[in-house]
């Protein structure tokens, strides 16, 4: 039995979303039907992002285990044969026996496209989110930069999501005009339900002069979704790339309001060890903080987390 790791690229305008679901068509559904075609198996993908209907994507993975005699590097040459065309499997790959794309530390990145023009242009109407009113880039991009780092961004979660906590690190963060396209990018270690869509609708609220660029920062900092813009439509959004992080940074400080901390993977590879030091905290973020940051060091490779803090010292052991 091998485990195949699967790069995907779609136009997700006729279906409904990622996972298979009984109210239509999914791209799961087809690779699923395709994959079970070429390899006589009856093959069920896993997906590393469930993008909703009418978000596009360039590279997000899928697993899956078969006992097919078919090279791996071959896969996806056979199955897109029998894949409709606005799917493609970009690349093929025996992965590790334990390997899942969302155990793993990636980063995952996303672009939001608004064309910002007095009419639409019916050729990018699928690709792109059309809005006639000026945008003003420069406070959108002052907006954003609020938003880089580690924060808990439960104001741009939409209700229904499953996620066990609302923190997550945005490494990039801009938004870029060319001609009449404006482009919003984010890179980060994951994104809750709409998040990035969420994102974008508050973005563009800043950029009609509903409010300055600095009420994004209360509005993070609220915690509340009802303070944050609409969700952006979904055919503004494509998932471009989850590329998986070999190394993280040997030494990387996060800090917000509520926390300030640093991770220490100096002994990593000799100790299986990280040190987590704590300069600051407020006390109900102290819990999850510690949790989110083990769970990093156990898919990187440690066996525990020392947390240090005030000359006290606490480890975390993994499985435990």
């Amino acid at each position: 039995m091998k485990r195949i790791r699967l790069v995907v690229a779609y136009d997700g305008t006729a279906y409904c979303g990622w996972q298979i679901q009984a109210n239509g068509r999914t791209v799961e559904e087809m690779l699923n039907k395709a994959l079970s075609r070429i390899t006589g198996e009856d093959i069920h993908v896993q997906g590393a992002s469930r993008t909703d209907a009418g978000v596009h994507a360039l590279g997000n993975i899928a697993i899956f285990d078969t006992d097919t005699k078919i090279p791996p590097e071959k896969i996806c040459y056979a199955v897109n044969q029998w894949l409709p065309d606005d799917i493609a499997v970009q690349s093929s790959e025996e992965a590790p026996a334990g390997y899942h794309p969302r155990k793993c530390n990636s980063l995952k990145t996303y672009e939001y496209k608004i064309l910002n023009r007095p009419f639409p242009d019916p050729t990018r109407r699928f690709t792109s989110c059309f809005r006639h009113w000026p945008l003003d880039v420069e406070r959108m991009q002052e907006a954003i930069v609020y938003l880089r780092g580690e924060h808990d961004f439960a104001s741009f979660c939409s209700a229904g999501s499953q996620a066990e906590d609302t923190i997550r690190k945005l490494y990039e963060a801009s938004v870029e005009k060319q001609d009449d396209m404006i482009t919003i990018r984010l890179v980060g270690d994951g994104f809750l339900y709409n998040m990035v869509r969420i994102i974008a609708g508050t973005l563009m609220e800043a950029g009609r002069g509903a409010y300055s660029p600095s009420h994004v920062e209360e509005i993070l900092n609220a915690r509340d979704r009802r303070l944050s813009g609409p969700k952006a439509p979904a055919e503004g959004l494509t998932l471009v790339s989850i590329r998986h992080v070999a190394s993280m940074p040997v030494r990387e400080r996060n800090q917000n309001q509520w926390i300030d901390y640093t991770v220490d993977r100096s002994l990593l590879e000799t100790e299986k060890e990280v040190l987590m030091e704590i300069h600051r905290c407020v006390s109900s973020e102290r819990e999850r903080m510690i949790a989110r940051t083990a769970k990093h060091a156990f898919w990187d490779g440690a066996e525990k987390l020392r947390v240090r803090e005030g000359g006290r010292e606490e480890i975390f052991a993994k499985n435990h």
